[in-house]
């Protein structure tokens, strides 16, 4: 079998570090785990007027995270919080993905950041700062490695990541100050931490639509891996 063309988003930097020019940017293991997982990785530069001839291309899209916000006037906020940046271009050329993903019904996988959006995008809400609106609240932003678990999350019952993960619970890597804030109609909260963050989304009426808050491409648990290769196979029978 072909392996589904997997359109990966990029980060982008301003000038200085890698080049004096601006640059795009994305972790290796982003496309290794994909690419484990079965799929062929390709990377999606933003260009918002192209994003019908991406999503023609591609069999499922994957959201990745960074070090940014979401625009708070995207889900309706009066107010931003003095944490917040954007970056507001990733972010014009992601909403066309999703929204055009989600219209096409195409496979859609969000990480961290990229669950933030399709949360926003399928009428949701954001906590702009967890420490200031969450009491007692876990370590979010992990001091240890990414590549190490931060904590644990449950995996909520009745869910389609409880069905791909056969697990309960997760050890999950955590690098996120931001998060869902409700569960409106059309989102199923499918995992959340001990403190009650909401730690994942899916829309059930999609055929795979699958929001995660923390790394699955590290691979933390076989969980992570699970889900990765459960994404893939449905963008693998997208095109079929």
């Amino acid at each position: 079998m072909d392996r589904p063309l997997i359109g990966i988003t990029l980060d982008a930097e301003e000038p200085g570090g890698y080049s004096k020019f601006p640059w795009y940017a994305l972790r290796r293991n982003y496309c290794g785990a994909v690419a484990e997982a079965g799929g062929l990785p390709v990377a999606l530069p933003h260009e918002p007027d192209l994003a019908d001839d991406y999503l023609r291309a591609i069999s499922g899209l994957l959201v990745t995270g960074g070090a940014f916000d979401i625009d708070p006037a995207l889900f309706g906020a009066t107010t931003r919080h003095r944490t917040v940046r954007t970056k507001d271009r990733r972010t014009a050329f992601e909403l066309a993905m999703v929204r055009g993903a989600l219209s096409r019904n195409l496979p859609l996988l969000g990480i961290c950041g990229g669950q933030q959006l399709l949360h926003v995008v399928l009428g949701g809400t954001l906590i702009q700062h967890i420490p200031d609106e969450v009491p007692e609240a876990l370590a979010h932003e992990q001091p240890n490695p990414r590549d190490e678990a931060g904590h644990e999350v449950a995996v909520l019952p009745g869910t389609r990541l409880r069905a791909i993960v056969g697990a309960d619970t997760l050890n999950v890597n955590s690098g996120h100050h931001q998060a869902a804030k409700n569960a409106p109609p059309g989102i199923k909260v499918n995992a959340v931490a001990s403190d009650g963050v909401i730690e994942g989304i899916e829309a059930p009426d999609k055929t795979f639509c699958i929001g995660v808050q923390w790394h699955p491409e590290f691979a933390i648990s076989d969980g992570d891996r699970h889900l990765l290769q459960a994404f893939v196979a449905a963008a693998a029978e997208f095109r079929r």
